[in-house]
C-alpha cells in the first residue's frame, strides 16, 4: 500500500499513499448491487408472472379497460414503479449504513488534521467513507424525491440533519454536519467539513454546526470547524474561513463574511424598513412559539414523572 520515497539526506521521511482500488470497487459493488438486487428480482417476477400475461400480451385496449384484472394492473403500474424506486433508495441506505458502520469500527470518525504523506489508517478510512457516501447522496438529491436525502444522511450516520432543514444541490454537504431545525442551505452552498490544504496537503476535518433557522442564500462556502448560531442569515456568496462562529440573529455578507448593519441590509436587499420590522416580528414569534413548545414538553414530562 505504501511506497517509500524518502530521501537519504532528509530528516523527515515522506511516503506516497497508493489507492487500494480493489477496496473501493468492493464497497461500490456491495452498495450498488445490494440496493438493486432484491427490487430487480421482485420486479422480474411481477413483469413475467403478472404484467406480461395480463397486460402486455392483451391484444385490444378495450379488453384492458373492461377486464377487471387487466384494468387493475394498468392503473397500478405507476404505483409499482414508485415502490420499486423507493425500495431501491431504502436498500441503498441500508447497504451504505452497513459499510459505514464497518469502517467506523475499524477507524472511528473524529475531528482533527489527517496527514496524507505518511502511513495513516485514519486517512484510508476517511477516503473510503468519502467515496461510499457519494453515490447515495447523488441518487437521493438528484432523484425524484430529493427531500429524502435528510433521511439518508441521518440513517447512514454521516450527518445529523434535524426536522425542517432543506438542502439544495451541492458538491459538498454529505458528512460530519449537524444542523438545527428549519435551516435552508441554498444552491451550491458548501458546508465543507473537510478541506485539503494546498494540492496534496493535510486534510482539515472538523464538524460544521448550524443552529436553528439558519439560512444560506446560495453559493456560500463554510469551512471546517465553523458554527453558525440560531437565526444566522448569509447573503449569497458569503464565505467563512475555518473555525468562524457567528453570534446569530443577524445578516452576514462578504468573503470572509462579516456582520451587515441595518442600512446595508436595506440597500443590498432593496427592501423597506417596514419589511425588516415584519421579518423581525416573525422571528420573535417563532422564538416565542419554540419557547412555548419547550415549556409544554417540560410540563408533560413533569406530569409523567409525578
Amino acid at each position: 500500500m505504501i511506497e517509500d520515497t524518502s530521501d537519504s539526506g532528509s530528516a523527515f521521511q515522506r511516503e506516497i499513499v497508493r489507492f487500494q482500488y480493489q477496496k473501493y470497487m468492493a464497497f461500490f459493488f456491495f452498495i450498488y448491487v445490494g440496493s438493486y438486487l432484491a427490487p430487480v428480482i421482485i420486479l422480474m417476477f411481477y413483469l413475467f408472472l403478472i404484467l406480461k400475461p395480463f397486460f402486455l400480451e392483451v391484444d385490444s385496449i378495450i379488453v384492458i379497460l373492461t377486464r377487471p384484472d387487466s384494468l387493475i394492473i394498468f392503473l397500478t403500474l405507476p404505483f409499482v414503479v414508485v415502490v420499486f424506486y423507493l425500495s431501491h433508495l431504502f436498500l441503498l441506505g441500508v447497504f451504505t449504513r452497513i459499510s459505514w458502520k464497518f469502517t467506523e469500527k475499524r477507524s472511528p470518525t473524529k475531528d482533527g488534521i489527517i496527514p496524507r504523506d505518511i502511513r495513516s489508517k485514519t486517512a484510508d478510512y476517511y477516503h473510503y467513507r468519502s467515496f461510499m457516501i457519494k453515490y447515495g447522496k447523488n441518487a437521493f438529491m438528484k432523484g425524484v424525491f430529493p427531500w429524502l436525502a435528510n433521511f439518508y444522511f441521518n440513517f447512514v450516520g454521516a450527518s445529523v440533519i434535524n426536522k425542517g432543514t432543506t438542502f439544495e444541490e451541492s458538491v459538498s454537504n454529505d458528512r460530519n454536519i449537524e444542523t438545527g431545525r428549519n435551516c435552508y442551505i441554498g444552491i451550491n452552498s458548501a458546508l465543507a467539513s473537510h478541506l485539503v490544504e494546498g494540492i496534496f496537503g493535510n486534510i482539515i476535518y472538523f464538524q460544521v454546526k448550524l443552529g436553528e433557522n439558519v439560512t444560506l442564500g446560495g453559493f456560500n462556502a463554510i469551512a471546517p470547524g465553523c458554527e453558525l448560531k440560531d437565526n444566522t442569515y448569509l447573503l449569497p456568496m458569503a464565505a467563512a474561513t475555518k473555525f468562524n462562529t457567528t453570534k446569530g440573529n443577524n445578516f452576514y455578507y462578504g468573503m470572509p463574511f462579516r456582520r451587515i448593519f441595518r442600512k446595508k441590509v436595506i440597500k443590498y436587499l432593496k427592501v423597506s424598513e417596514d419589511d425588516l420590522n415584519r421579518a423581525e416580528e416573525l422571528r420573535i414569534r417563532q422564538v416565542e412559539a419554540k419557547f412555548n413548545r419547550s415549556n409544554k414538553e417540560e410540563i408533560k414530562n413533569i406530569e409523567k414523572l409525578s
